[in-house]
């Protein structure tokens, strides 16, 4: 590598410490779209220490820096880094990326610059699409699982409805597992941490023959968690999961290749909520004699407190797999892709309702519930040779998809029992032509057209009634743009693109006839501007990006009260007004020296409901703290208030230092920080807010020169610093009514300081 001068040393690492986002060497076998060669190792290139890094963001094979789109690309790497294991820590390494935890998976929530579906309804997307090998997942809860066997991950933020249609309205998450390669290869890791979880993954790739490759990879995981419930002794808040996946690539002829794949996972988690605040004093639903003693036997309530006492399991247990067919095929110069998948999972949800030890039937209060979830998808691309001046890519969309669920809550409180289904079925075409009609200025300009039609059907078991319905709708979106690649490492561009939402029904308890008759909800729609700046300098070894974004929706979807023609008030999803959010995001990446790397992402956001006149007030809000009482309603205006889960300033840094200890080895010090600034996870209400906060996590170890190996000890939250990604405010089922305080936490994996040990094979 050519060293690098002392002033452009300085310069980078100040641009890195400025900015953000991890950005390294292209990861092995990525899914590189139709045509796209195969490809084992580092880009070419980076060994005299030059950045680069791929994408399929545009669905095909691209330079990053030379694609007019907000991108991040994770590799297995960044996730070692942030201590990432789990599709629900993703956020930790990327800043416009916020999950939050539950439950129950169902009603998670995952945002993309403060956008995301906060909706408890079956059958109801979330504004954050998630694919798996270019295939997206039936519901957002199919994704919160294990991330074995990934060769890289794409966060494409903003609308892409226009590509990648209407469950993509705030953003896509891109994950992307090992494909077959032409030579033998095998990669095993081992993980064991001080507070027990202990996993193992592998995967075998290579040749049949000449014409047929394969891939083979499994994955297990145990974590006991870090709750301790004190009725029966046993840890909670961990999970066990076993996923397995193989491929077979058969190149058929020199222009036909098929690729089948298929997976499936097999797990389960418990859960628990300590209580971190209550009102002294108060009672369990304001019952005489159900004083905390009594229904919180041993526990200590304040913000450090671990323990909790369930009489009742709490926790899902799920199993599903499925399939995927690509077909690349090439037509001259032109390329062809197809893509057939089907996709079956299930899971079943329990939770101890009133979260208590409490005697007789409220101690026994449960939840109980099923999910099954269908997914059959069809999509065929028509793709350009990329180098061209006129660029198209040209597709087909079909996608059919069914859900089930059975849920019962009971026997002493809020008792339900329903059973619903809910389904769609969606055909759409979609294209993008970019022709560079001026020498290195290029107009972009994409477009799709959909139909879809939703139905659902709810059997009330309770009061024996049965509701059913169905709706249509047809969509269009487009997006515009004009990029300028004013040299071979600066790229300037704009972008205009609208969004789409689809219609659907809130499928949930407490639907009734008033929800039936109010038919589908709205269709929620955005518009977004979009302009940045992609830049290289000192060789390609320093990488330095920024975007601005504006986004305004309309009819947003999300949970209000509406006021009743006969006098009574409904809870449900429906269109309450609009939002808007702007701000900027940064990424660098510097190779300061031949072992050395930094690594950086910030965003800046600013998240605001710009027309929310009804939503519903929190348990203890008053008229002085902004809760409106109308007759029997009682709501609050949220009107140019900050959105929930929307941080202002977001953003992680890693380093990756690894020396020469001698000709054979090499040594590994890996350093991470995630920094995020105060959060509201329900809007306004104070139990709900999570002060800003830093975490650190620090890998040492050692490396075979050319990773054949590698074994690291690592210590993640190294400061043992608390914070909490969820906070439920559980005041409603405590007394005195309206002033109780007991609030509930969800803890992270890294809620307390851990080490752990990793040892890695690469052959």
């Amino acid at each position: 590598m050519r060293g690098f001068p002392f002033s452009a040393r300085a310069a980078a690492l100040a641009a890195t410490f400025l900015a953000g986002s991890a950005y390294a060497a292209t990861p092995e076998d990525a899914d590189k779209g139709a045509g796209a060669p195969a490809q084992a190792g580092p880009t070419a290139g980076q060994d005299d220490g030059e950045i680069i890094v791929t994408t399929t963001a545009q669905k095909r094979f691209e330079n990053i820096q030379n694609v007019p789109l907000a991108v991040q690309v994770v590799t297995p790497a960044d996730l070692e880094a942030q201590g990432v294991r789990h599709f629900q820590d993703l956020g930790k390494v990327s800043p416009s990326l916020v999950i939050r935890p539950s439950e129950n998976p169902v009603n998670a929530n995952v945002s993309l610059r403060g956008i995301g579906t906060f909706a408890y309804a079956i059958g109801v997307e979330s504004s954050v699409a998630v694919t798996v090998d270019g295939v997206p997942l039936a519901f957002q809860a199919r994704a919160f699982s294990d991330l074995p066997d990934v060769a890289m991950i794409e966060v494409l933020r903003g609308p892409q409805s226009t590509l990648y249609g209407k469950a993509a309205s705030a953003g896509l998450i891109k994950i992307m597992t090992t494909q077959p390669t032409k030579d033998f290869h095998v990669k095993a890791n081992v993980l064991a941490t001080d507070d027990r979880e202990y996993s193992g993954n592998f995967s075998v790739t290579g040749p049949i023959n000449d014409n047929l490759g394969y891939v083979v990879s499994a994955s297990y995981s145990n974590w006991d968690g870090n709750v301790f419930n004190t009725f029966n002794d046993k840890r909670v808040n961990g999970r066990e999961t076993l996923n397995t996946r193989a491929k077979l690539k058969w190149k058929a002829t020199p222009d036909v290749t098929f690729t089948l794949s298929g997976n499936y996972v097999d797990g389960k988690t418990d859960f628990g909520r300590p209580f971190i605040r209550m009102t002294p004093g108060v009672t369990l639903l304001n019952r005489p004699g159900l004083t905390t003693d009594v229904v919180l036997p041993g526990i200590t309530i304040d913000p450090q407190n671990q323990k909790i006492a369930n009489n009742d399991r709490a926790g899902t247990k799920f199993a599903g797999g499925g399939g995927i067919l690509r077909t690349d095929i090439n037509i001259g110069k032109m390329q062809v892709l197809g893509l057939t998948s089907y996709d079956k999972f299930h899971m079943d949800d329990y939770l101890d309702q009133d979260d208590t030890v409490a005697p007789g039937a409220i101690g026994r209060n449960i939840q109980d519930g099923r999910f099954q979830s269908r997914l059959f998808t069809q999509e065929i691309r028509l793709l350009s040779p990329g180098e061209d001046a006129f660029r198209y890519a040209l597709g087909v969309y079909y996608a059919d998809a069914a859900f089930q669920r059975r849920f019962y809550r009971g026997p002493a409180t809020s008792v339900r029992d329903w059973f619903a289904t809910s389904g769609s079925r969606q055909i759409a075409a979609f294209g993008q032509i970019d022709w560079e009609f001026v020498k290195h200025l290029t107009a972009t300009v994409g477009g799709r057209a959909q139909n879809e039609r939703v139905e659902y059907t709810f059997n009330d078991k309770l009061l024996a009634t049965n509701y059913g319905g169905h709706a249509s709708d047809n969509a269009t979106t487009y997006r515009l743009g004009l990029n300028w690649q004013a040299t071979r490492d600066i790229l300037a561009f704009g972008s205009y693109a609208t969004g789409y939402k689809g219609q659907t029904y809130d499928i949930s308890s407490g639907f009734d006839r008033n929800r039936a008759a109010a038919g589908p909800i709205r269709p929620e729609t955005s518009k977004d501007w979009e302009f940045g700046l992609r830049t290289q300098f000192f060789d390609r070894h320093l990488t330095f990006n920024v975007t601005y974004f504006n986004t305004e929706y309309t009819d947003l979807q999300a949970q209000t009260i509406e006021p009743l023609a006969d006098g009574t008030s409904n809870f449900r999803l429906t269109n309450v007004g609009k939002m808007k959010t702007q701000g900027l995001e940064f990424e660098a990446a510097a190779r300061v020296m031949r072992d050395l790397t930094i690594n950086g992402g910030l965003t800046y956001l600013d998240a605001k409901y710009t027309s929310w006149p009804a939503a519903t007030c929190y348990t203890q809000q008053t008229a002085a703290t902004g809760c409106i009482t109308q007759g029997i309603l009682r709501y609050q205006n949220l009107s140019g208030t900050r959105a929930v889960q929307a941080p202002e300033w977001k953003g992680s840094m890693s380093f990756d230092y690894t020396p020469a200890i001698t000709d054979k080895l090499n040594g590994v010090l890996v350093g991470s920080w995630q920094y995020q600034t105060s959060v509201y996870y329900s809007a306004r209400d104070p139990e709900t807010f999570q002060p800003a906060f830093s975490i650190f996590n620090l890998s040492v170890g050692v490396r075979e020169h050319s990773r054949r190996w590698e074994a690291t000890l690592f210590v993640n939250n190294l400061f043992d610093k608390q914070y909490f990604p969820a906070l439920v405010n559980s005041g409603g089922n405590f007394g005195p009514a309206g002033v109780t305080i007991a609030t509930q936490s969800v803890l992270p994996r890294d809620f307390r300081r851990y080490a752990g040990l990793r040892f890695g094979v690469n052959y």
